[in-house]
């Protein structure tokens, strides 16, 4: 089986993030073979959900972390045992799958209780009781089964086989003494034995060595109510194997069991296994059915995510849990951040407006034609990035790749960017919330936190009714979040411009930056359409200037 590879971009993600995951899954699954899968770490704008509706392709999945899970592991994948299971079933199990605890489940698959090899080992040490059969309620069928034996007669009205186990290794005189209505007894093929045992109305007689059971014994044994079965066994083996048939349900754990649910974290399973000392542990799923078992051998061969970064590098907008999988690639054009690997990887980034550029001219460089709709939705990337190359990122790279592209995609890129940009600039029904969180990403430059938003919009004026709750809103997150300033850019990509507004101990940086001054929190920036190019390295220097 190949292995899983996710391919992601950052956290709220744009229509970059989203097309080039999508883009760049297909292509290392068309040329390398491999079992690249899409995901997002984030809702998808409107913009990026028309770009997917336009091009007919579903949104990637969901994924909150790449932290290890229960689910990761490649756990014992056992079928519980029901709990009138033989203790002699049990353990043919426990020993073909090599395991020390299997789950005892109900019908629904439930769990009810563990049993381990000591619970089994345990019927011999702690619990040798000649009436262990009765108060076990064991079943007519466990004590034919775990006998090897053949039923000559069930009588169907005994549920309970209450009464103690004999050996009839004496003359009938003397086992009557002994004997009471309702025991099991074990004898040979003496018929004066067998009678005295029917007469004194036995509820199950055992008849070893494979002997034939007279009609006459059979009749009068039903006349009684006395069950017969017949066993190749001897009387000393039938006498030791017999408490086998016990149900598992008699000697199982089922108070204060610990068990796992299959979305666990990993982390959390370590520490209770180092609280606990049992050998394996049962895993539920969603829906508290047992569906296998664990144990620390498990934790130790665990195998690390497979994970390839696209549209950013930097860790705090990447998946979170990303330090216990495995990097193995980048593709970026963003600024080289803070992202660290064990091992040498494949890391391109290249200065152009947009990483679906990149995608694309990979497809090319490697004779591979993309598909018609991931085309377009890489077409669909690069027009938001460059916002249809008015932004200062963009590079003639961009143009050739998009040139390329809107061919196999049937679009034309002007026409279809008018499409877009209006399906997507559109704030109307939006809270403050989700337009801040639709382009949302987080720098640590130097000591300072920052955090800038940013949204595209052709109605800057549509915006001025909800400025004093988007001011409330981004005040309660700087505070909250301990950012040293958090800024949101309301790029007008027709008058190319933006809005911008601040909060935060060190709005000053943003006068600085820009030379300009903020008025109620917030100051129009001409000719200001790129976060990575125009906001973030004057912000940058600003900050290394004052220290």
């Amino acid at each position: 089986m190949k292995d899983m590879i996710y391919v992601t971009g950052h956290k709220n993600p744009d229509t970059d993030s989203i097309c080039s995951a999508l883009a760049y899954a297909e292509f290392k699954n068309k040329s390398a073979n491999l079992n690249a899968i899409p995901i997002r770490l984030g809702e998808i704008s409107r913009e990026t959900e028309f770009a997917l509706n336009y091009f007919g392709i579903e949104k990637p999945q969901y994924i909150d972390t790449l932290k290890a899970k229960v689910k990761d592991l490649e756990m014992d994948k056992i079928t519980p045992i029901h709990p009138e299971t033989s203790l002699k079933t049990a353990w043919t199990i426990m020993k073909k799958n090599n395991i020390k605890t299997i789950a005892v489940a109900d019908n629904n698959e439930k769990l009810l209780g563990v049993v381990s090899l000591s619970n089994l080992t345990s019927t011999y040490m702690d619990i040798w009781d000649n009436y262990i059969i009765g108060k076990s309620n064991t079943p007519f069928e466990n004590i034919v089964d775990t006998l090897s034996g053949k039923a000559i007669y069930e009588h169907t009205a005994t549920k309970k086989f209450g009464g103690k186990i004999l050996v009839a290794a004496m003359e009938p005189d003397s086992m009557i003494k002994i004997m009471e209505p309702g025991d099991i007894i074990i004898c040979g093929n003496r018929l004066d034995t067998q009678e005295a045992i029917i007469d004194n109305k036995a509820s199950l007689m055992i008849v070893t060595g494979n002997h034939e059971v007279d009609s006459d014994i059979i009749s009068k044994a039903s006349a009684v109510g006395c069950s017969i079965i017949t066993t190749p066994y001897d009387s000393f083996t039938s006498a030791r194997m017999i408490i086998q048939s016990i149900p598992v349900k008699y000697v199982m754990a089922k108070d204060n069991i610990v068990s796992f649910k299959i979305n666990d974290y990993l982390d959390d399973v370590k520490l209770t296994m180092g609280k606990t000392r049992y050998s394996s542990y049962p895993v539920l799923d969603d829906n508290n059915k047992v569906i296998g078992t664990i144990s620390r051998y498990h934790l130790i061969s665990k195998v690390n995510k497979k994970v390839i970064l696209v549209d950013h590098n930097e860790l705090a907008q990447s998946v979170d849990g990303l330090e216990d999988a495995e990097i193995i690639e980048v593709i970026d054009h963003h600024r080289i951040a803070d992202i660290q690997t064990g091992s040498p990887i494949y890391f391109r980034n290249e200065p152009v407006g947009c990483t679906a550029s990149i995608v694309g001219s990979m497809f090319f460089e490697n004779g591979i034609t993309p598909s018609k709709q991931i085309a377009g939705l890489l077409c669909s990337a690069i027009i938001s990035d460059t916002l249809l190359f008015k932004s200062p990122t963009s590079t003639n790279f961009d143009r050739i790749i998009l040139g390329k592209l809107a061919k196999i995609a049937d679009i034309n890129p002007e026409e279809y960017a008018k499409e877009m940009f209006k399906a997507g600039t559109s704030l109307v029904g939006k809270t403050v919330e989700e337009i801040f969180n639709t382009d949302f990403k987080t720098f640590n430059l130097s000591t300072y936190k920052i955090g800038v938003a940013q949204v595209s919009t052709m109605d800057l004026d549509g915006f001025s009714s909800m400025k004093n709750e988007m001011l409330d809103y981004m005040n309660c997150k700087c505070e909250a979040e301990k950012y040293d300033l958090l800024a949101l850019l309301l790029t007008d990509i027709i008058q190319n411009g933006s809005e911008v507004i601040a909060v935060g101990e060190k709005t000053e940086f943003i006068n600085l930056a820009f030379n300009v001054t903020l008025k109620d929190n917030s100051a129009y920036v001409t000719d200001l359409l790129s976060r990575k190019k125009q906001v973030i390295p004057p912000l940058t220097s600003v900050i290394e200037s004052i220290k």
